[in-house]
């Protein structure tokens, strides 16, 4: 994480995936231009950087010269874009490709075909090392794109933040805060945490993520991971948690407006604790606590072969089964517990009367955080 002035910028593309898209972008032009010698044309402030390792990766001989456009103030591209130093040199019948190090609006490219549009060029293409789509507003034609990138502000290796930045070999992006409320549900089988969740979800508009109706979802329309997941089941060996991190980022990616999550089943390792972390900061969010609910074990075992007379499930009919269930949820739950007491991040909350009365303490507890 680095900060420039009042804002902080996580990593977020490499120094070495920049030299890799300027490598193919130079070949591919090349391959192009054929024996022609063509004019490479920076668009400064932002593309030195770019052109100085673009033409010295460019196996062919090549001009090269720059011109001057404003474009940005702050973190905004701004509407009016102003020629500030022109052309010197004739380009009538040359092949020209403009190098530029962000195309986003497409605004500055409006002027760029201005200026060039009684240049009496033989061909005018575009390069671009970054490429927002989702910004992207113009019909002009991008020749060459090296990396396509979300909508968001980024600084380094020429682009900047009111003048800082330009000289980091690697790009950062804005971080930007969510303000989300995430938590982690755990509860003994039999706690009532599948009802609670439901109640939760509706009353704090959360989106719900159950480890085990993920894993089904994506098992039953056989997408990639679940086929994954399936082929690590049918071998009887345990799925990686790498491939239901995978399954949890899919799910916040399709519900990025939300309030935040219920996580549900995950983690169950420190290693899974610390993976959803990861996931969590990759988005500019965190999980804000880890509640349990708490149940007497021989009240658990009740519930649970009551539960078993309807519910058809033979793990809920079997006492003994119940409880070596109940044994490996503590198990399990103690080394989270500590993971996340140690970030003042966990709550226990009493899981025995009715559901009303558990949902009020869970959202006590909730409102609290």
């Amino acid at each position: 994480m680095i900060k420039l002035h009042n804002k902080y910028f996580k990593p977020f593309i490499s120094a070495k995936k920049i030299d890799d898209a300027l490598q193919r972008m130079a070949s591919e032009i090349a391959e192009d231009v054929g024996d022609e010698i063509p004019v490479f044309i920076g668009i400064l402030n932002g593309s030195f950087m770019l052109t100085s390792d673009f033409v010295k990766k460019y196996p062919k001989t090549c001009e090269v010269t720059f011109i001057k456009l404003a474009s940005y103030e702050g973190v905004k591209s701004t509407e009016d874009i102003q020629r500030l130093i022109g052309l010197t040199q004739d380009l009538t019948d040359r092949t020209v490709i403009i190098l530029e190090d962000i195309i986003d609006t497409g605004n500055t490219l409006n002027e760029v075909y201005r200026i060039f549009k009684n240049e009496k060029v033989k061909s005018l293409k575009i390069a671009t090392l970054f490429y927002k789509p989702e910004a992207y507003k113009k019909d002009f034609k991008l020749h060459y794109i090296g990396i396509e990138i979300p909508n968001k502000f980024i600084v380094g290796y020429g682009l900047d933040y009111d003048g800082l930045g330009r000289n980091l070999p690697e790009v950062y992006q804005l971080k930007e805060p969510q303000y989300m409320t995430n938590l982690v549900l755990f509860g003994p089988p039999g706690a009532g945490k599948g009802t609670q969740a439901e109640f939760l979800k509706e009353q704090y508009n959360l989106v719900h993520i159950s480890t085990g109706d993920m894993f089904r979802y994506n098992i039953k329309n056989k997408t990639a991971l679940g086929m994954l997941a399936k082929s690590y089941i049918e071998k009887g060996a345990l799925v990686p948690d790498q491939v239901t991190i995978d399954m949890l980022n899919a799910e916040v990616e399709k519900n990025t407006d939300a309030n935040g999550f219920i996580f549900d089943g995950f983690p169950r390792t420190n290693a899974q604790a610390e993976a959803l972390d990861a996931l969590m900061h990759s988005k500019d969010s965190q999980i804000n606590a880890m509640i349990a609910l708490e149940v007497d074990d021989e009240v658990l075992v009740q519930r649970l072969l009551e539960r078993g007379k309807t519910s058809g499930r033979k793990d809920d009919a079997n006492e003994s089964i119940i409880r070596n269930r109940i044994k490996v949820y503590y198990q399990e739950t103690a080394i989270l517990k500590e993971y996340y007491a140690a970030q003042n991040k966990y709550y226990g909350v009493n899981g025995v009367g009715s559901i009303k009365d558990i949902t009020v303490r869970l959202s006590h507890t909730i409102d609290k955080i």
